[in-house]
């Protein structure tokens, strides 16, 4: 986890149900601090501020919310965005502990020399994310996943092939797969042109093959017949 402190001053919120939405007219999003079984503390912030964290903390780095005298240490655990402008309009936040392990998710970054985007081949990124428990101390910002053994068409990266830092613990299934190379739908176009135009050609040298016994049976019986 990077040593840097990612902050956050939170105020109290009174405004509940549809009536949020005028906090996010006047450039505020409503928000909740869950605290271990205690009742949830209803707050909210200004938009440019809770963005801008969110953008630094995902969801991994812990955050230093102060709230009045209050302070929390926490994660936070779930975004929701507007589908069209896709603007930030709620967030939840975990209190933690730091002697206490968390669930998280952790993103996931290739790194390395790619073989097959050097030879012109697709790599798609089928995960870019895992799910993860540690100490709040132990999370890492990023995973980072070899990607080197990506050479050729059918090549692939699955959870299990990230090396995981001490005190990590991925909780993702193992066998999910991270990337996996394909061949540029522009070179399985040509490919299936090229098979299809020899399929072609083999048909017709087989029908031509086929007519050469009739003609001489044609032939021979001309002959007969005489």
């Amino acid at each position: 986890m990077s040593n840097e402190e990612i902050a956050l001053v939170l105020e109290k919120r009174s405004v509940l149900g549809k009536q949020v939405k005028h906090l996010r007219n006047g450039g505020l999003v409503p928000a909740v601090i869950h605290d271990h079984g205690k009742p949830s503390k209803v707050v909210m912030a200004p938009y440019i501020e809770l963005i801008k964290v969110y953008r630094e903390a995902g969801k991994h780095h812990p955050l230093s919310l102060t709230l009045g005298k209050d302070t929390y240490m926490a994660l936070i655990k779930d975004v929701d965005f507007e589908p069209t402008k896709h603007q930030l309009r709620h967030v939840v936040f975990n209190a933690i502990k730091q002697d206490e392990k968390v669930e998280t998710e952790i993103p996931l970054r290739l790194i390395g020399d790619i073989p097959a985007e050097k030879a012109s081949l697709l790599v798609l990124t089928q995960l870019d994310h895992v799910e993860v428990e540690a100490l709040p101390k132990d999370l890492p910002d990023v995973l980072e996943v070899d990607a080197s053994k990506l050479a050729e068409v059918g090549d692939h990266l699955t959870v299990a092939d990230i090396v995981t830092p001490a005190g990590v613990t991925i909780l993702t299934e193992p066998e999910m797969q991270i990337a996996i190379v394909e061949m540029p739908k522009d070179q399985v176009a040509e490919a299936d042109a090229a098979a299809a135009e020899l399929a072609g050609e083999t048909e017709t040298e087989v029908a031509e093959g086929e007519a050469a016994p009739d003609e001489k049976a044609s032939t021979k019986s001309d002959d007969e017949e005489e």
